[in-house]
């Protein structure tokens, strides 16, 4: 049996989201920009895919969202535009965001910091999440732009988005919001939290990769990070991917739908892996079980290191992760969990699994039977685990 629990790195495309994009490989294949009825042709269908994905996240029409090719480039574009609009040309030099942001946040704002920058990175706390206040205590007067997710890729942790936008709002600050772990998990609402960027991207939620958006609120300029053409009013140049676009509109559409499904039924079957794992001595949540998204869990356990669990769950078909896709080729130590505080032997001990709408209870039960075996097969050949003396203080 094959069980995919990455789903955090990327979902299957949903089949019926596949069958809406088909069309538009072969058959309404006009360039939309075109004035002939080939490009005319493909224009009902990008009309709607925005409806669905306004209406997904609760938009206004007077609201901007811009289809760009993933959430790294959606947040490129706000950061580098803050930059652009507010500090090179304005009279800002601050920018704030958190120690456990997905890399697409981090490593622009470390670009930034070599171009004279200041760049404030926030610490969570034991849990992992960033507590607003903390927010409100390192907002300057030359802050451009707070930037913190939405929910935390590796965790799951949620953070409270509501009250970090009313407190960018009373400051006159940018709020930015990376949502992409957020949506088709949890309900996410524009309107509610003061929000005047926002970035999500299809391949998280059963549509397809290499095509994204970038919400921008009604009334705000940001230059853009692409020029050369007036696709998207200007805002973002470059044919847009039609087929992309449409699949991501329909993929959130079913996201929405399906969010009901998603706080139960993935709940569950994610709760009854996370508690089979717990029943294993010396196991641990990352971050605890409250506040996070339902389909998602970091478990730590002792005596095992992540990449040597990934190898055994791999060759007996079970597909997880040490944590964000877009770094795990990088062997140092998981940064969530050092940023949590972790020593090093328990910061290399992470594994994530992530749940999907299609994951099914034969899949959980097989994998469960997967992970003790491997665990303790791995335990009995770790020098630091196997022949630990009795006195040894577990730090779990």
């Amino acid at each position: 049996m094959e069980v995919y629990l990455d789903n955090n790195a990327t979902t299957i495309v949903d089949p019926i989201v596949y069958e809406e994009m088909r069309p538009f490989f072969c058959e309404k294949y006009g360039n939309p920009n075109s004035l002939h009825r080939f490009g005319a042709g493909t224009h009902p269908k990008m009309m709607e895919a925005l409806d669905y994905l306004y209406s997904g996240i609760n938009a206004s029409d007077d609201d901007d969202i811009i289809i760009v090719s993933n959430a790294t480039e959606s947040i490129n574009t706000v950061i580098k535009g803050v930059w652009i609009d507010q500090i090179l040309n304005g009279n800002k030099n601050h920018i704030i965001t958190s120690e456990v942001e997905h890399p697409a946040v981090t490593a622009t704002c470390k670009f930034l910091e070599s171009q004279g920058v200041s760049v404030t990175y926030l610490p969570v706390n034991e849990n992992g999440v960033l507590e607003a206040h903390t927010v409100k205590d390192f907002i300057r007067d030359d802050t451009a732009l707070v930037s913190i997710m939405w929910a935390n890729n590796e965790t799951g942790k949620l953070f409270p988005i509501k009250q970090i936008g009313e407190i960018c709002k009373e400051a006159g600050v940018l709020f930015h919001s990376d949502a992409t772990q957020a949506i088709g998990k949890v309900p996410v609402d524009v309107q509610e939290t003061n929000i005047d960027f926002m970035s999500f991207s299809a391949h998280k939620f059963h549509g397809p990769k290499g095509v994204g958006a970038l919400y921008i609120k009604k009334g705000i300029k940001i230059t853009p990070l692409l020029h050369g053409g007036e696709q998207m009013g200007g805002k973002r140049a470059g044919t847009v991917d039609v087929a992309s676009m449409v699949g991501m509109g329909f993929a959130m559409k079913l996201a929405v739908e399906n969010l009901e499904f998603e706080a139960t039924e993935v709940k569950r079957l994610r709760d009854k892996l996370e508690a089979a794992i717990l029943e294993i001595p010396e196991t641990v949540v990352i971050g605890g079980k409250e506040n996070r998204t339902p389909n998602t869990t970091l478990i730590s356990i002792r005596g095992v290191e992540g990449e040597s669990m990934l190898w055994d769950l791999n060759q007996n078909g079970v597909g997880a992760s040490t944590g964000s896709a877009c770094a795990s080729e990088d062997l140092e130590a998981n940064p969530v969990m050092n940023a949590f505080g972790s020593d090093s032997e328990l910061a290399h001990t992470g594994v994530r699994f992530s749940l999907s709408r299609f994951n099914t209870e034969e899949q959980i039960d097989y994998a469960i039977d997967v992970i003790k075996k491997a665990v303790t097969r791995l335990r009995n050949i770790s020098s630091s685990y196997a022949y630990a003396p009795s006195s040894h203080k577990c730090g779990l």
